[in-house]
């Protein structure tokens, strides 16, 4: 079972990540931060990886360090679930419309972290979530799980539709990158030997 549990403990949060690549969406998410719960349910639905977050933050400060070490143990436990990479596809990518929104991503599992992340939203705000974190979540997550990831929203209104279309693409594009490939299966994508 391709399977990955992390628990991150600071002076600012306390956090429990675990989550299993070969799974139907299922999900159990509690951050203190409504929106982002919401955001990563849909990261699980579409992604098809079981996803079960336990967060306790200092929201009372704001939601900075909840959402962003979230991020971190999330791409700690992706990676201790994808392994040696034996096997999987490695790439993905995704055009996900969603009303007034398109979002283009694509993403490598190559151990490289990098973001290009190229997503203007009209409002700071989405109900009290400050927009600016969903640029804090892709960048821990892209540096801790080793993952050089481009996302840019092509057009866009509703700040709302182009957050939750950036993490639909996102999963949708990790979906096919974690997926095995069936005519490669017993070696890593890469003429290097490793990723």
């Amino acid at each position: 079972m391709r399977s990955g549990k992390i628990e991150r403990k600071t002076s600012e949060t306390e956090i429990s990540v675990f989550l299993k690549l070969d799974g139907t969406g299922k999900y159990k998410i509690n951050t203190g931060v409504s929106f982002f719960d919401h955001m990563l349910e849909q990261l699980a639905r579409h992604s098809l990886i079981d996803l079960e977050i336990e967060a306790n933050g200092d929201t009372h400060i704001d939601d900075h360090h909840t959402v962003e070490d979230t991020g971190i143990a999330f791409g700690q436990a992706l990676t201790k679930a994808i392994g040696d990479k034996i096997g999987i596809n490695r790439y993905g990518w995704c055009l996900l419309p969603m009303d007034d929104t398109l979002i283009r991503t694509a993403l490598d599992l190559s151990s490289r972290p990098f973001l290009y992340f190229d997503v203007d939203m009209p409002t700071d705000k989405i109900g009290t979530f400050d927009t600016e974190l969903v640029r804090e979540f892709f960048q821990a997550v892209s540096t801790h799980g080793g993952i050089t990831l481009h996302i840019e929203a092509l057009h866009g209104y509703n700040s709302h539709h182009i957050a939750e279309a950036a993490f639909k693409s996102f999963a949708k594009s990790l979906r096919v990158a974690i997926e095995k490939d069936p005519r490669n299966l017993k070696s890593v994508p890469t003429t290097k030997g490793k990723l």
